[in-house]
């Protein structure tokens, strides 16, 4: 009997004849309508049987198990009069496949050991449990128990105990089990599995060894391993070589090695190899595999060619819709966010990546509004948990706008998910409240923070820069090299601009120096600039000559641009046009250098140089670019920008704006008579 229908028909037929069946019939006939998932039918059968034995049992049992009915199938179970090792395998199985059954599963596998009921079966399930979990305590103790028992020496279980201990952080006791095994029980299984647990570790040279060692031995398997670890490791050149040598060493090329090497294309983006790769998964008949389809989609995004991953994307589509994940990445990541909304509203099942990428896409295109509307839409999806990633972008969009209302909204819902607060979303707290204005809730952050690094160190260090708080940020700094953190580039910068604001010239002269003396950190233009700014401000303008003389680059235009602002306030014009031939070669078309240099020329008097540069402005058609400013008026951004009247309130604005100026000259004198009393007191 092979199908459902040929098992009715018997069934019918031994009713019609009024025999007794035979257990052995019954029993099949059980086995069929439970692989079919005829549960009342099996029920009724089981019900009525005479006489039953250990099949019958096991077959019953599977049943309610196979439907996740664990109370009818325990019931059962302990109501067996005969049990044998399926019979507490199949619970076993059960249990440990099932959510929310692992405490059953740990219960009855003593009782297995009490009863004399564990097999070797038993024991490698358990190990998976042991390694879904992460329970390497108990892991060991199971391996021991193996060890008493003389079950850690079939194959299965060695390549078991490879699995649970490399995956639970203890890779020598992996490496150990397979080092110290007899060769006998070495087989192609357990060899791949210790490759694979050679590059979860990153042990490219070690997972090169074992398979390099009995090559007689490998597989295709082994093969895909290989090509799968060193792409997933960076090492895609390698990857790409070892996939040619796979065909040449005479095994056959599947979708796993495909998969693989397309991953290498992506990485270092061949795409010459990719295409050559694609026409064969087309000649195979393989274009339809999920995992090939999404590969080459990824491909093509990786290498530019959107065409190209939406051709592929379009004919696997209703097969796969896993492939328009990575065409909407692709797509956000150009900027392209109509067609990524449109492929991500298709969507059906929207996994974290999709919506990563699409608000990770708005707020790179400065839609701030769409991606916070788009994070609303995600969480009223229960089903979704937010990723860590999503939380940083829009605490990035917060902190480029400043909407310090929206920043702890998002705080707030960082802590209400319970997602774990590492270095980098701490990082960009801190950063989100400097740039708001909030520096007290940006310290608080930074030291309820546990996983602190130099990159924290350094946002907190510029975010007390930023508001004046010198003090803190040169204490922050000698705590943070006190606890042996290395500054790097981005903290001399903070300190900088710190002593630049203060007019520190002496602690800015030794941070500077310390750069390259103690920490080996060569100074950039953004250095050289803080310091020549520095000198500026202290009226120190000799230095800065000096310095722009002994720069060990050619002056670029912040730096050129810091020099001007320091003639400025010298009252050096003189220098000032020394310097304006380099600076206008540099950003001839930048209008904003112009109206610096014609500033310049202007507050010393010096009108015909101020008329020459405006007159060369107008010839080389330089633009300024405008200024541009926001408010934030309940839950809506209105951004203004300079000689702009668009706005829908316009003449309101300006009507409001022409009454403040009327009151001007009234507050001026009110402020001018103040400062006169304060001279009489």
């Amino acid at each position: 009997m092979k199908s459902l229908l040929d098992c009715a028909k018997f069934q019918t037929h031994i009713i019609k004849s009024g025999l007794t069946p035979r257990i052995i019939d019954v029993n099949h006939l059980i086995y069929m309508y439970s692989k079919h998932s005829v549960i009342k039918d099996v029920q009724k059968l089981f019900d009525e049987m005479p006489e039953r034995n250990v099949f019958t049992w096991n077959a019953i049992i599977n049943t309610y198990v196979k439907d996740k009915n664990f109370s009818i199938a325990r019931k059962l179970f302990n109501a067996a009069p005969f049990k044998d090792y399926v019979t507490y395998n199949t619970m076993l199985s059960g249990y440990v496949n099932s959510e929310g059954f692992q405490d059953q599963a740990v219960q009855l596998f003593a009782e297995m050991q009490f009863v004399d009921k564990v097999s070797e079966y038993a024991l490698t399930t358990m190990l998976g449990l042991v390694t879904e979990l992460s329970l390497l305590s108990y892991g060991r103790q199971l391996h021991s128990y193996m060890l008493k028992t003389g079950n850690s020496l079939s194959r299965y279980a060695l390549s078991s105990l490879i699995v649970m201990y490399s995956k639970c952080g203890c890779f020598r006791d992996a490496w150990r089990v397979y080092d110290g095994s007899d060769v006998r029980f070495v087989d192609t299984v357990s060899k791949n599995t210790m490759v694979a647990a050679c590059f979860r570790e990153g042990e490219l040279e070690m997972a090169q060894d074992v398979f390099s060692s009995r090559p007689q031995s490998n597989d295709e398997v082994s093969w895909n391993t290989m090509i799968s670890g060193f792409a997933q490791n960076g090492y895609e050149e390698e990857a790409i070589q070892l996939f040619r040598r796979m065909m040449e060493e005479g095994f056959v090329w599947n979708e796993h090695s495909f998969s693989s090497v397309i991953s290498a294309c992506s990485g270092v983006k061949n795409l010459k190899l990719g295409k050559e790769i694609h026409v064969l998964i087309l000649k195979e008949g393989m274009s339809l595999n999920p995992f090939l389809s999404s590969s080459l989609v990824n491909l093509y995004c990786k290498c530019g060619l959107l065409n190209y991953a939406h051709s592929v994307c379009t004919t696997t589509q209703k097969e796969n819709p896993f492939a328009v994940t990575p065409l909407i990445v692709g797509y956000s990541e150009t900027g392209n966010m109509l067609e990524a909304r449109s492929l991500f509203d298709s969507l059906p099942d929207k996994n974290h990546v999709v919506w990563t990428a699409m608000i990770s896409g708005y707020v790179k295109a400065h839609q701030r509004e769409d991606a916070f509307q788009l994070f609303r839409e995600l969480m009223t999806q229960k089903t979704t948990v937010p990723d860590e990633l999503i939380f940083i972008n829009l605490l990035g969009a917060c902190a480029i706008h400043a909407t310090f209302n929206y920043g702890k909204q998002i705080h707030a819902c960082i802590l209400r998910t319970g997602t774990a607060m590492d270095a980098k979303l701490a990082n960009s707290l801190v950063d989100m409240y400097s740039k708001s204005g909030n520096v007290t809730y940006a310290q608080r952050v930074f030291q309820l923070a546990v996983d602190i690094d130099s990159i924290l160190y350094n946002s907190m260090i510029a975010g007390y820069a930023l508001h004046g708080y010198e003090n803190e940020a040169i204490q922050l700094f000698s705590q943070m090299i006190e606890r042996d953190f290395q500054p790097d580039e981005v903290t001399f910068l903070a300190l900088l601009s710190v002593c630049r604001h203060r007019g520190l010239v002496k602690m800015g002269e030794k941070y500077f120096f310390s750069m390259t003396k103690d920490y080996k950190i060569s100074p950039g233009t953004d250095h050289y600039a803080s310091m020549i700014d520095l000198y500026g401000r202290a009226n120190q303008l000799e230095k800065a000559v000096s310095l722009m003389e002994k720069l060990p680059m050619e002056p670029d235009a912040v730096i050129l641009g810091a020099f001007l602002n320091a003639c400025k306030m010298n009252r050096n014009a003189e220098l000032a046009k020394a310097a304006e031939y380099k600076l206008l070669q540099i950003e001839g078309g930048n209008g904003s250098r112009y109206a610096q240099l014609a500033g310049i020329y202007a507050s010393e008097g010096k009108w015909n140089e101020m008329g020459r540069v405006m007159k060369m402005m107008r010839e080389r058609e330089a633009k300024k670019t405008a200024g541009c400013s926001w408010v934030y008026v309940g839950d809506t951004v209105h951004t203004f920008i300079s000689g702009d009247r668009s706005h829908s309130d316009n003449d309101a604005i300006y009507t409001i704006l022409g009454c403040l100026i009327k009151e001007l000259p009234k507050l001026s004198s009110t402020i001018f008579l103040e400062e006169d009393l304060c001279i009489f007191c």
